[in-house]
């Protein structure tokens, strides 16, 4: 048989992602953390006027006009911020850049998989160090480690917590390689890392407008960092790998903060009553700081009650693997979409017994 690839490729497990039901069908969506409330109204005007001269023309290569709205919002000088086809391209560009076959890259686990098959391409050492019981941070075990790059998601997936800023700045003082501070999900919390990057020259925090800004389907997410790191980053990313209409609109989103708060501000609030509401069926909830809860039912029974919600056309992520194969992952929708889960589930327990 031919061999295409190269070996590390061939050995490799390609990354799985949610389930992806087709457009039309009448499916809740809860396995992929997505924003159930639509984009800023401001965002989706900008999309029906596009101009058909953005399409025929080459974008701008380093996404100018997102970065100046970026900075405003953040405060942070424009020329600390790197624009990606999503957070994910960003993720990819550090570890292309930093990390070859011998070089190490370390984070805890349980953790967004994705670290893993971003190392595997590049033949690079997998340094997977177990967060304590209670998600509590293995500092030293990961200072010990001192990867060449070094993933910390805060806040987590798919555990929920927030890494304690003290703790990665402690983190981000003893390491020598890069510490990338994943806050896909920092909309919906109260503690942000950002700091750090102006402390700290090995330090970059990456951010995402797929969640809070309910804008996944752009495929827009940007790193800041101190500009001497970022001028290896931009050797290393695409010629053109932000297309003119992602810019356009991830510059009206990221602008309209007051659309973006009163939407996370309603998650929250239903993020609370869900939990609420799975503690009363018995149901271990962890605390959370996302749009998703990571739960334990009582009976353990949790590919079951993913396959039969499945089947009763409602998804949410289930886990095949150890520490996570009890637990199940469920992003937070409307009260309607959860209220439905709820009535589901209840049906489904009283089935089983």
């Amino acid at each position: 048989m031919t061999k295409y690839f190269r070996s590390n490729v061939d050995a490799m497990a390609s990354y799985v992602p949610g389930e992806q039901p087709q457009r039309g069908t009448q499916i809740i969506k809860l396995n992929s953390n997505e924003n159930p409330y639509p984009p800023s109204p401001k965002a989706l005007a900008v999309l029906r006027n596009i101009d058909g001269e953005w399409l025929r023309r080459y974008p701008e290569p380093f996404g100018g006009e997102f970065r100046q709205a970026a900075s405003k919002v953040l405060g942070v000088p424009s020329d600390w911020i790197i624009v990606g086809n999503g957070s994910d391209e960003l993720l990819s560009v550090i570890i292309r850049a930093c990390v070859e076959p011998g070089k190490k890259v370390v984070y805890p686990i349980p953790t967004y998989v994705l670290y893993r098959t971003l190392t595997e391409m590049q033949a690079a050492e997998i340094t997977e160090i177990a967060y304590n019981e209670d998600y509590s941070l293995p500092l030293e075990e990961l200072v010990v480690a001192n990867g060449a790059v070094t993933f910390m998601a805060s806040p987590n997936s798919p555990s929920g917590h927030v890494v304690a800023t003290d703790d990665l700045r402690k983190l981000a003082s003893q390491l020598s390689g890069v510490l990338v501070i994943d806050e896909a999900y920092i909309d919906f919390t109260e503690e942000n890392a950002l700091a750090l990057v102006k402390e700290y020259e090995n330090v970059i925090v990456i951010r995402t407008l797929s969640k809070g800004y309910s804008l996944a389907g752009l495929r827009l997410g940007f790193g800041v960092a101190n500009p001497k790191l970022l001028q290896g980053l931009f050797k290393v990313k695409d010629s053109y790998n932000i297309d003119a209409i992602a810019c356009a609109i991830g510059t009206v989103a990221i602008t309209d903060q007051a659309y973006k708060n009163a939407c996370v501000a309603k998650i929250k609030a239903s993020r609370a009553k869900l939990a609420t509401e799975l503690k009363q069926l018995g149901f271990h909830v962890w605390d959370s700081q996302t749009n998703f809860l990571l739960a334990r039912p009582k009976e353990g029974n949790a590919e079951y009650l993913y396959q039969k919600l499945k089947e009763r056309g409602i998804l949410i992520r289930y886990f095949k693997q150890p520490g996570l194969d009890d637990k199940l992952r469920i992003t937070v929708g409307t009260d309607e979409q959860n209220q439905t889960l709820i009535e589901a589930l209840i049906y489904l327990l009283e089935t089983q017994q």
